[in-house]
């Protein structure tokens, strides 16, 4: 089997190169240019076999997921991705999975533009460790902190569908493709996020859960919010699979969306819809935020409802 110093030269044969890495992976440090007018945004995250993804996964999906969810936490903050570092945790020296597992991160990586720079290797239980960087125009990153009262809150593309798949791969029962690729390979919502920059006032990615997520901007920004769930946005396929009450569920708790959750006020509704349609990406208002603190979640009849769980929390459960 081949050693470290091995694995590394194979993962730099295959990595490309942006002209503002003055040094890459090669040296103790990556040296990157930044931008004048720039502000660096940088995001971590760590995928386990078994908690964040099916021990059977393909190793391209799994390549490609550990690069969508760092992606996703940049476009969240209105970052355009520009580098990033991966550390690997692997079982053993296996070409063929690295080789395959690297045509899934790479192809995102080229089709946004992003440098690898740099990461580690070693041996245990397989652990992909993914640090992103991002760049944003000074003053222009979305916070979690500045939503107000009275705006909208919106969300990109559809809700729940890698829930549902991992709800049906825990079942093991029938399974929507479909709805496994969303679980497999999310899209990093990356241009709808440089799009929202002057538009939206607050952001969070949907990874946990829409209620849990959302949760964390009422926190940071002081202010209570409305969902009318007959709003959620919600893909053909998973109304095909699962009644409405299961789909609220997953749409609130299940986790694993990876699309952007965004406040604006109301007056910039036409512009939103205008920006979200140039890139053919549907955008919903889901609810409004509220003085009054707490999360009402609100059925088409007008009633309260109350989900089974939040979202997702490590410690209490694991994923997969």
């Amino acid at each position: 089997m081949p050693g470290e110093f091995a694995l590394i030269d194979r993962i730099r044969d295959r990595a490309g190169r942006r002209d503002d890495v003055v040094r890459g992976i090669g040296d103790d440090a990556a040296v990157l240019a930044l931008p004048a007018g720039h502000e660096l945004v940088v995001t971590c995250d760590t995928l386990v076999a078994g908690v964040h993804f099916p021990e059977e996964t393909l190793p391209a999906d799994i390549g490609y997921k550990a690069l969508a969810v760092n992606l996703s936490d940049l476009a969240a903050m209105a970052a355009a991705p520009a580098w990033c570092t991966l550390a690997m945790t692997l079982p053993d020296s296996d070409d063929a999975w690295l080789d395959d597992f690297l045509d899934g991160f790479l192809a995102l990586a080229d089709e946004h533009g992003v440098s690898l720079v740099g990461g580690d290797t070693t041996a245990g239980p397989l652990t992909i460790t993914v640090t992103a960087h991002g760049l944003v125009p000074a003053g222009q990153a979305l916070l979690r902190s500045s939503a107000r009262a009275g705006e909208d809150i919106w969300v990109t593309g559809t809700l729940g569908d890698a829930a549902g798949a991992l709800a049906q791969w825990r079942q093991r029962g029938p399974a929507s493709a479909k709805l496994r690729y969303r679980l497999d390979r999310p899209t990093p919502r990356v241009q709808a996020g440089v799009a929202l920059r002057g538009l939206a006032s607050a952001g969070i990615d949907v990874s946990d859960g829409l209620a849990a997520d959302l949760g964390h901007v009422l926190a940071a920004s002081g202010v209570g919010a409305r969902v009318d769930l007959g709003r959620l946005p919600c893909s053909r396929t998973l109304a095909d699979h699962f009644e409405e009450n299961r789909r609220w569920e997953l749409q609130l708790g299940g986790g694993d969306d990876y699309e952007i959750c965004f406040t604006a006020p109301a007056a910039n509704a036409l512009a939103i819809e205008q920006a979200m349609a140039a890139l053919d990406l549907p955008a919903t208002v889901v609810g409004q935020l509220e003085a009054e603190p707490g999360l009402r979640l609100l059925t088409p009849e007008g009633g309260a409802w109350s989900p089974p769980a939040t979202g997702y929390q490590h410690f209490q459960g694991g994923h997969a």
